[in-house]
């Protein structure tokens, strides 16, 4: 797919790319560093015909929301030949008791034998994150295990 990235003089830079419908999607990025989504008409790629503004914390949610499914889908392709083996997102809620703690201070792996692969943050992949990888509101934790494993995983990351 391909994204273009047009310079706005005096105001940012649009990344956006065209949809199977023809509508384009996008992100203009401003100087002040806020963010806008923008969605072009139907009828009129160049014209705007939705722009919502996103704060920091906006922007990185919906990267979450929308990266990790699709490094899930990726990791559930390739383990489907691999019985018993399940990849599933769990979030790092603000009443999680790990919020602002370490990946080692979980014990994941000692206590359920599930793996954290990744975590997304703020729209940014941070693959194999190590123990002293410190989690916060708003993570979205990419886990790869048995479906066992996987519920006592989301249970530890709600109640610890």
């Amino acid at each position: 797919m391909n994204v273009e990235v047009t310079p706005l003089p005096g105001i940012g830079v649009r990344k956006d790319f065209e949809l199977a419908t023809g509508r384009r999607i996008g992100v203009v990025t401003h100087r002040d560093g806020t963010t806008d989504l923008i969605v072009s008409k139907r009828d009129d790629p160049d014209a705007c015909a939705a722009q919502v503004p996103l704060s920091n914390e906006e922007a990185a949610v919906l990267g979450n929301l929308l990266g990790a499914p699709q490094l899930v889908a990726q990791l559930n392709e390739e383990h489907r030949d691999l019985p018993g083996i399940n990849t599933r997102q769990l979030p790092i809620s603000d009443s999680s008791p790990y919020d602002g703690r370490t990946l080692g201070d979980t014990a994941m792996r000692t206590r359920t034998k599930v793996s954290i692969v990744a975590v997304m943050r703020a729209g940014q992949v941070h693959p194999s994150p190590g123990p002293d990888f410190t989690f916060t509101t708003g993570d979205v934790l990419v886990v790869v295990g048995t479906s066992e494993g996987l519920d006592a995983a989301a249970k530890i990351l709600h109640h610890g």
